[in-house]
Formats: structure tokens, sequence, C-alpha cells
């Protein structure tokens, strides 16, 4: 059977995991799981563009925001992270065209103080599986990820080591396999550029 859905990722996990027993569970393993995936899984289709509204030099974060690629100025230049010291060392209050940006809280903060749009390019996290959105990029690209996720949070219910083992070897190299595919997929016709003067 191929894992489609939330349906069939449930009967599956099931399976693998031996217990039949679960299904009022499902939605903490499954919760949990996504968690842990979205702390360190960082590939194209996570990446999304969207807009984030400056007002006094500071705008929430989109809510899906894991962590920024790229920030640029409604005039299209990019500014860059800088650490949150060195920012308000570095601009203080003045206000005026944006050169950095940092994340503070569940906040992107901009210095010199400005009122724009930019433009974000940033990691989202992973579309949550429920009954009522019963797929993802990721089950569709990686469903053995996610069931070797939810086997791994099973075995931690059960406190067995042996099986939590035997899942995160399987779910790390689901995960390695999927990181591969990315790097090969952006980077795969790259050429290497020497940076510098030649001789």
């Amino acid at each position: 059977m191929t894992i489609s859905d939330y349906a069939s990722l449930l009967v599956d996990a099931g399976e693998y995991s031996g217990r039949d027993d679960i299904a009022h569970l499902f939605p903490r393993f499954l919760g949990l799981a996504e968690l842990k995936l979205n702390r360190g899984l960082r590939i194209a289709e996570m990446e999304v563009v969207g807009t984030v509204s400056i007002v006094n030099g500071e705008a929430p974060v989109p809510t899906d925001f894991l962590e920024a690629r790229e920030v640029k100025t409604a005039a299209g230049h990019p500014i860059r992270a800088v650490a949150l010291q060195q920012l308000t060392d570095s601009f203080g209050a003045r206000s005026g065209i944006p050169a950095g940006y940092a994340v503070v809280g569940g906040n992107m903060r901009v210095r010199p103080v400005c009122d724009q749009d930019l433009t974000v390019t940033y990691y989202g996290k992973i579309p949550p599986l429920t009954p009522a959105n019963p797929s993802n990029w990721l089950l569709d690209k990686a469903a053995d990820l996610y069931l070797y996720s939810l086997v791994e949070e099973i075995a931690i219910w059960e406190r067995d080591v042996g099986k939590v083992g035997a899942a995160q070897q399987l779910k790390m190299l689901a995960l390695s396999g999927l990181k591969i595919g990315d790097e090969r997929s952006r980077w795969g016709n790259a050429q290497v550029v020497v940076g510098g003067p030649t001789p």
C-alpha cells in the first residue's frame, strides 16, 4: 500500500510499530515528529517568498517562519542579517534606508528605522498533516521520512530503546537521502568560481 495521505500514514505507522491501538494518540505523535523535522530540515520545498510590512523599524515575521534566506528592501536591494547588538550599536534609532535586520522573538527588527514592505525569502514550517489537510509536499516527496519519524515517536512513547534506535537509523537514512536529492537538484550542475585575483 502506498502512503498517500493522513489515513494511510496512520495505518502504516501502526503496522511498522506493531501497534494497532495508537489511533487516538496519532495526532500527538505526528505533531512531535513535525516539530523535530522543522528544527533540522531545510530544503527547497520549504522556501517561501512573502512580504513583511515594517512599521517604525519592526514587524512580526510570518506565522510559519523558521529562518530567513534573503531579505530585500522595497527597491529590491538585499539587506543583511546582523547580530542584535551590532544592529543597535551601528544604527541606534536613526531613520533611513534599511541596511541590516535581526529577528528578535517573533519580530523582524530593521535598522536604520523605516516604514516599508520587505520581500523575505524564508524557510517555512512543514504544513501540518491533519484529517482536514491529509497531504502535504513532504508526504508526497518523502513518505518514508514521515513514517520512520512516527515509528520513532511511538517507540519513545513505548520506552523501547531498541525500537527507538532502529527507527532513528531508518529516519536518518531517509533524511540523508532527501538532503542529498535536494543538493543535487539545486547545485548538481553548478560550477565552482574562485574569487580574488588570478596570477
